[in-house]
C-alpha cells in the first residue's frame, strides 16, 4: 500500500508574505475552501500574532473550514503560542507550528543566543503548545545552514518534548538537491528516535531549486511537503504545489510507493483563483498551470501529439483542469448552456450570481463574436466577488489624443441614484479614476496595474489587476472587458467596493 505524502499549504501564511499579496479575510476563506476541496491534508491559515487582522482570518478558516488541519504558526514565545491555539482552537483538527532559528548566522545575529539557550527554548516551547494541541509541529529555522550535530540534537530534543511533526526548511533557498537530500537522510541515519514523528520540509526558491529539493527529500524519506499554489511567497517564492504533486504523479518508475490525495484535475482553476485574488499574474511558461503549459507551435510538435499525444506531452492537459480555449458559447446560447458550462468548468452559482454572471456574458457577448472558457472563467471570478457593491458602474465617457488633455465623465449608481463626476488625468485611464474619486469622496492610491488578454484576436477579453489603497486598506481587485479603459474602471471600482464592504 503506497506511503501518503502529506501536503501542507502555506499559500496564506507564507504565499501571503510575498510584497504585494495582501488578501482579506473573505479572499482567504475562499482560498481555504478551495484548497480543501483540491485535498490539502493541511493550510497553515495564517500567523495569528502577526495582526488582529490576521487572527480573526485563522480563527475564522478554523471556524468554516472542516476537511483539513487548521494551523497556526507562532515563534517559541508563550504569548506567540497562546495566540494560535486561541485563533485554531475551534478547528475540527488544529496544529501548532513552532518555529525557531538554529542556524550559526541566526543565532550569532538575529537571536543573540548560544546553542544550549536555543535548544532549552525549543523544547520549551514544544511543551508550552502541548498544553493546548497534540498536533505539534516544530522548524528549526534555517536548518539547511545548521551545524548537523545541533540541528539532530535539535530535532531529538523536540520530539522527546511532543512534537509529532518537525520540518527542515531551507529557508533562503541555499541548499542544493543532492546536498538536501543527503540532509534528510543524515537526520534519519543520526536521531534515534526519528520514528515517532514525520519528517517534514519547506523549500524556497531563491535559486531556483525549491521543488527539485522537496522531491529530493521525498526521496529520502520526508513525507510532509511544504508548499504553496503557484509558488508564492517571500522573495522568489515557496516550492510550487502543483509541480511537487505531478512531479510525483508522473514519475511513478521515481516515485513508487508514495502518493498524494490531491484532486488534481481542480490545480488549474485553484491556481487561477490565487493569482486572481492576489494579483501575481502567472507567467504563460509557468510549468503545468501556465498558459502555453499544453500548447504546441511548433509543426513537428503538432503533428506527434495528433499522432500520439505523449510524443511530446508527458501530462494529460484533463488530469490538471486544462480545458484550453475550446469554443463554447455566443451571443444566441442561453441560459441552460450558460449554467452547464459553468458546471462543467467546476463553478458552482446560486440563482443570483448566476443571473447576475449570465447578464455579463449576455453584455460580453454583444461585443466579442466567440466566448471561450477562459472568458467565462474571467467573467465568474470578477462577478462573484462583490455580491452587493456600494459603488456600480452606469457609463463613462472619455475624451484623449495627441495634443490633447486627457478628461473623463464617470456616471456610478450610488444607493439608487446616479451620480457624476468629471475630470482630467495624465491619460484616459488616470481621468476616470480621477473622476470616481470626485464622485466617492474616497482618494485611492494605485499601488500596482497590469493588463493582460485573456484570449487571442482582436476583440480579445483583457483582464486589468490592480493594487488599491485607500482608508488605511490595501486590496487587489480585477475588471475585465473587451475595452480596456472599461477593464480598468471595472477593476478600480471592484477595488474601492472591497475597501468599503470588507
Amino acid at each position: 500500500m503506497d506511503e501518503k505524502i502529506i501536503i501542507f499549504d502555506t499559500t496564506l501564511r507564507d504565499g501571503e508574505q510575498a510584497p504585494g499579496a495582501s488578501l482579506n479575510q473573505k479572499e482567504k476563506l475562499e482560498i481555504a475552501q478551495a484548497l480543501s476541496d483540491l485535498g490539502v491534508d493541511i493550510i497553515e491559515a495564517g500567523f495569528p500574532i502577526s495582526s488582529p487582522g490576521d487572527f480573526r482570518a485563522v480563527k475564522a478558516i478554523a471556524k468554516a473550514i472542516k476537511g483539513a488541519v487548521i494551523c497556526g504558526l507562532a515563534r517559541a514565545i508563550k504569548a506567540d503560542i497562546d495566540a494560535a491555539s486561541n485563533a485554531v482552537k475551534s478547528a475540527k483538527r488544529s496544529r501548532i507550528h513552532v518555529f525557531l532559528a538554529t542556524s550559526k548566522i541566526h543565532m550569532k545575529y538575529k537571536l543573540k543566543k548560544a546553542e544550549d539557550e536555543i535548544l532549552r527554548l525549543a523544547v520549551e516551547s514544544v511543551k508550552y503548545a502541548r498544553r493546548y494541541c497534540r498536533d505539534i509541529e516544530f522548524s528549526p529555522e534555517d536548518a539547511s545552514r545548521t551545524e548537523k550535530e545541533f540541528l539532530y540534537k535539535v530535532v531529538e530534543e523536540v520530539i522527546n518534548a511532543g512534537a509529532t511533526t518537525v520540518n527542515i526548511p531551507d529557508t533562503v533557498g541555499y541548499a542544493e538537491p543532492e546536498e538536501f537530500g543527503s540532509l534528510i537522510k543524515g537526520i534519519f541515519d543520526n536521531v534515534p528516535n526519528i520514528n515517532k514523528a514525520i519528517i517534514s520540509v519547506h523549500c524556497h526558491n531563491d535559486l531556483g531549486l525549491a521543488v527539485a529539493n522537496s522531491l529530493e527529500a521525498v526521496k529520502n524519506g520526508a513525507r510532509q511537503v511544504e508548499c504553496t499554489i503557484n509558488g508564492l511567497g517571500e522573495r522568489a517564492g515557496n516550492a510550487a504545489m502543483e509541480e511537487i504533486v505531478m512531479g510525483i504523479r508522473t514519475r511513478r518508475d521515481i516515485f513508487a510507493g508514495v502518493q498524494t490525495r490531491i484532486n488534481t484535475t481542480r490545480l488549474y482553476k485553484v491556481s487561477r483563483l490565487v493569482s486572481k485574488l492576489t494579483g501575481f499574474v502567472i507567467a504563460p511558461n509557468k510549468a503545468i498551470v501556465g498558459g502555453n503549459a499544453f500548447r504546441h507551435e511548433s509543426g513537428i510538435h503538432q503533428d506527434g501529439v495528433i499522432k500520439e499525444r505523449s510524443t511530446y506531452e508527458i501530462i494529460n492537459p484533463k488530469d490538471v483542469g486544462f480545458t484550453g480555449e475550446g469554443l463554447v458559447l455566443g451571443k444566441h446560447s442561453g441560459r441552460h448552456a450558460f449554467r452547464e458550462r459553468l458546471k462543467v468548468l467546476g463553478f458552482q452559482l446560486d440563482e443570483k450570481e448566476l443571473n447576475q454572471a449570465f447578464a455579463r456574458f449576455k453584455e460580453l457577448a454583444d461585443k466579442k463574436k466567440d466566448i471561450f472558457d477562459d472568458d467565462l472563467r474571467a467573467i465568474i471570478e470578477e462577478e462573484i466577488k462583490v455580491i452587493r457593491p456600494v459603488w456600480q458602474m452606469e457609463s463613462f465617457e472619455v475624451y484623449s489624443g495627441t495634443k490633447i488633455i486627457p478628461s473623463a465623465t464617470v456616471k456610478l449608481k450610488y444607493k439608487g441614484k446616479v451620480l457624476t463626476g468629471t475630470s482630467s488625468g495624465d491619460g484616459p485611464v488616470d481621468a476616470c479614476f480621477r473622476a470616481i474619486d470626485k464622485i466617492t469622496g474616497i482618494k485611492g492610491e494605485l499601488q500596482d496595474y497590469r493588463i493582460e488578454a485573456v484570449t487571442k484576436g482582436k476583440d480579445a477579453l483583457g483582464i486589468v489587476s490592480l493594487r488599491l489603497r485607500a482608508k488605511g486598506k490595501t486590496v487587489t481587485s480585477t475588471g475585465s472587458s473587451t475595452d480596456i479603459i472599461e477593464s480598468s474602471v471595472r477593476a478600480y471600482l471592484n477595488g474601492l467596493n472591497k475597501i468599503e464592504t470588507f
